[in-house]
């Protein structure tokens, strides 16, 4: 198999590549043209969510490019989320995605939390009546299986399950999970997670590969540590390019938002770095620290989560 890929447990293959539409400014024009000047450069892995407010831009930028003949569908590779509060009825969530993207069926439809909050919360930060104090995530399984089903998805997974969150959802699942994305890169490495995930077939894909910087809530921590920097000085490479080199060394595929062409190009050309044992050991030893906390899903008294351990069930 090629090494810019990764095969997932339902026999599909996912990039390890990916490029992240989230865009604070909602910039439909912006998004669209990133997505053309990325399929252009190579990329063929798209990561949308309901929440972030730019599945109808990609879908439109994919359609385009579908027509132009630029690209063919099957390969492309599309993730959507379902957003928390749709948790109580995922097929009528997918098939609005689906409609909003112009598109048959996504590569992949991931539970986007491991929490539910009431119907019509639109918001990424709910207030705090706006929780459901009964997670239900069996039932909101059970729907995702069914969206698998009916051919609307080709694969389903979930997105900021711990590893016991993983376990409990193996306990039931009818169909195991092919993809868990989380926060990873080499300030939080995800050791456990990975070894989990391992052991029961499931990919992981990191969101926020760099750190997150550009935005609110990220950090540039990654492309600025010394470590991260050296290696690349040894490489010849940009730090951006060691920390997702690092995660596809790890069997991860990394998602990264840039809708600068160059940066496009420059992130592309991690897949051309090889990192040797020495480097890895390096970056094992770096001082750990999770950058995405969810703090805005626990509260005392409507959220399940009464902490941030609780949250991440002490994996923090």
């Amino acid at each position: 198999m090629r090494s810019d890929v990764a095969r997932l447990r339902c026999g599909k293959t996912i990039p390890l590549l990916g490029m992240g539409t989230y865009c604070p400014q909602k910039d439909r024009e912006s998004t669209i043209s990133a997505v053309h000047q990325a399929i252009k450069i190579g990329y063929r892995h798209f990561d949308t969510a309901k929440i972030y407010g730019s599945e109808e831009a990609l879908g439109t930028a994919l359609g385009q490019a579908i027509s132009y003949g630029t690209v063919e569908r099957e390969d492309i590779f599309v993730t959507s989320k379902l957003w928390s509060s749709d948790h109580h009825d995922p097929i009528s969530a997918l098939t609005q995605t689906l409609k909003t993207m112009g598109l048959e069926y996504i590569d992949n439809y991931l539970v986007h939390w491991p929490i539910k909050l009431k119907p019509g919360v639109s918001e990424p930060i709910p207030k705090e009546e706006e929780f459901e104090k009964n997670l239900g995530i069996e039932e909101t399984w059970q729907g995702m299986e069914r969206c698998l089903e009916m051919g609307l998805c080709r694969s389903i997974g979930v997105s900021n399950f711990s590893s016991t969150k993983i376990y409990n959802l193996l306990d039931f699942a009818s169909v195991s999970p092919s993809v868990n994305q989380v926060e990873m890169h080499p300030l939080w490495r995800q050791s456990k997670l990975r070894k989990v995930c391992e052991e029961n077939k499931i990919h992981v894909s990191g969101y926020s590969p760099l750190g997150g910087p550009g935005n609110c809530w990220g950090s540039t921590a990654v492309i600025e540590h010394p470590v991260i920097k050296s290696i690349a000085l040894k490489h010849n490479a940009t730090p951006a390019q060691v920390a997702l080199r690092w995660g596809m060394s790890k069997g991860a595929s990394v998602i990264v938002k840039s809708f600068n062409g160059e940066r496009m190009r420059e992130n592309k050309r991690a897949l051309d770095i090889e990192l040797d044992d020495q480097d890895l050991s390096f970056i094992d030893q770096l001082e750990e620290w999770k950058i995405m906390r969810g703090d805005f899903l626990v509260n005392q008294t409507t959220s399940p989560y009464k902490s941030i351990q609780q949250l991440w069930d002490d994996e923090i």
